[in-house]
């Protein structure tokens, strides 16, 4: 090793210690500039985030978050946005639950409604902490993830229990039961309600043995915001003078002279009537057949058969899957692929000269090779028989009666009872629901009625043929592998020759 005393003079200078750089010196050098322009760096980025964070907060979430659910669960409908986006006055919507136990799915969907509207507010009331919230409103029972809807001096409950529905129908067959979110049209109904002055009002008629509006329809006309009431017209002269329209649901006797005078002289004003049938035993319902042949529509004898296998389900000629034809009532199924079942139906012959003023549009039709069974309930074969009516034949018509410039009627005539069955209604997804809610608001001159479908949380499995299955193989264990190294060998030759 060697000594200081041995070292040359330059490295006797390296040797000796350095001086302290000064503080003006140290500002000044290489690695002081880099750290400098580093911090520069991280803080500039930092703003950009925070900007970039506010900036997207001010987006609608339905931009910045995607739903790739196969149902569009977290994805709000055309016709909410156009409604939403068209409010006037200002809507609080209170969300009632309990710190920590908010609805995810629930909680998603209001976030939508807020980002749409600004006219849309939305407050979390915990029960815990304001206890009194609701005594002010006629609310009883009152859940976690409930909704209060309120704008001016109106307000709606939306029951945590109607966010959410429930079907059974399988669960004695296979121990299961579906789930569906039923947010949306809960929501949107409420606001719909709440910005609206004056709500339809239907008269049902009672006193014939007319078919009980179940439960779910009642709902939805509830959700749609149509007033409904009984009438017995045995009990009044008239049609009470707020009424918007008149509903008779498959009634099983005839009415008297004197009821038929009294819908007679309301459709001669221009009332409105929707009348479901039932093909009934010969005779039995005159008066009624007589009321609706004024306006050049008349019911075939029998119960209508199809002769084309696309025309019915479950193999049973008289479940009819009729033809939706174009009008204002049937478009919206059409556009959406919903069906239509009616379960045991008449035909409906439409007049070829029709009295002045009036006009029928089919809205339901058979196929050409339908035919109607003559001896209806007492047929003995489903096959057509040489006394049996040859088709096709309407079976749910829209009658238009222009009584003057100023006044026009419509009734509509659906020759089918069970289109307002539950089962029925399930088995084609809410078709004939959606058909029946369209009509009562076509009568109603009700244009911004909206139907909105529950969405399915149940799992949806996607289910491929044994051949997709083998041909899906071969391209993902052999194909792309085989591509990816001939590209690679492509690419190493191309180096190799330069």
């Amino acid at each position: 090793m060697k000594t200081l005393k041995g070292l040359s003079k330059e490295e006797k200078k390296n040797r000796e210690p350095k001086e302290r750089m000064s503080l003006k010196e140290s500002l000044t050098t290489r690695s002081f500039r880099a750290g400098g322009y580093s911090a520069v760096a991280a803080a500039l980025l930092l703003v950009i985030l925070v900007a970039v964070n506010v900036v997207v907060r001010t987006i609608p979430v339905s931009i910045t978050k995607i739903d790739m659910t196969s149902n569009q669960l977290y994805s709000i409908s055309e016709e909410t946005e156009k409604m939403v986006g068209g409010l006037l006055k200002d809507v609080t919507i209170y969300w009632v639950v309990q710190s920590g136990q908010e609805d995810s799915n629930l909680g998603r969907l209001l976030e939508q409604y807020t980002s749409l509207s600004d006219k849309i507010s939305l407050k979390k009331k915990d029960p815990d902490v304001y206890p009194t919230f609701l005594q002010k409103y006629d609310v009883e029972d009152v859940y976690n993830n409930s909704l209060l809807v309120e704008s001016g001096d109106r307000y709606r409950y939306v029951d945590a229990n109607d966010i959410y529905e429930y079907d059974y129908s399988n669960y004695y067959t296979t121990g299961s039961y579906d789930v569906s979110f039923n947010g949306e049209n809960a929501v949107t109904s409420a606001i719909n309600y709440v910005m609206s002055e004056d709500l339809p009002k239907l008269y049902i008629l009672t006193g014939h043995g007319e078919t009980e509006l179940s439960s779910a329809f009642s709902k939805a006309l509830t959700d749609g915001n149509i007033e409904t009431e009984s009438l017995s017209l045995l009990t009044v002269d008239s049609v009470p003078e707020d009424a918007d329209a008149v509903l008779a649901l498959a009634p099983a006797s005839d009415i008297s002279d004197g009821e038929k005078e009294i819908l007679q002289t309301y459709l001669r004003e221009g009332g409105n009537f929707v009348f479901l049938s039932n093909p009934p035993e010969e005779g039995t319902l005159k008066n009624w057949a007589e009321l609706m042949a004024d306006y050049g529509v008349e019911a075939e004898d029998g119960i209508v058969m199809e002769g084309n296998s696309g025309y019915y389900a479950s193999g049973a000629p008289f479940y009819l899957l009729p033809e939706l034809e174009y009008h204002e009532i049937t478009s919206p199924l059409s556009e959406s692929g919903y069906r239509v079942l009616l379960p045991i139906s008449q035909g409906l012959k439409i007049a070829e000269e029709l009295p002045e003023g009036v006009a029928v549009d089919s809205l339901l039709t058979t196929s050409d090779d339908a035919y109607s069974k003559v001896d209806g309930y007492n047929l003995s074969t489903y096959e057509k028989e040489d006394n049996d009516l040859d088709g096709p034949f309407s079976l749910a018509v829209a009658i238009t009666n222009e009584v003057d410039e100023d006044t026009t009627g419509k009734i509509i005539w659906i020759g089918s009872g069970s289109v307002i069955d539950e089962q029925t209604n399930m088995q084609v997804s809410g078709g004939n629901q959606d058909l029946f809610l369209n009509a009562i608001n076509w009568i109603c001159e009700k244009q911004d009625s909206i139907a909105i479908h529950a969405k399915s949380l149940s799992y949806e499995y996607l289910t491929i043929n044994s051949r997709f299955a083998s041909v899906f193989t071969i391209v993902i264990v052999a194909l792309i592998p085989l591509c990816c190294i001939a590209a690679g060998i492509m690419i190493w030759v191309r180096r190799r020759r330069r």
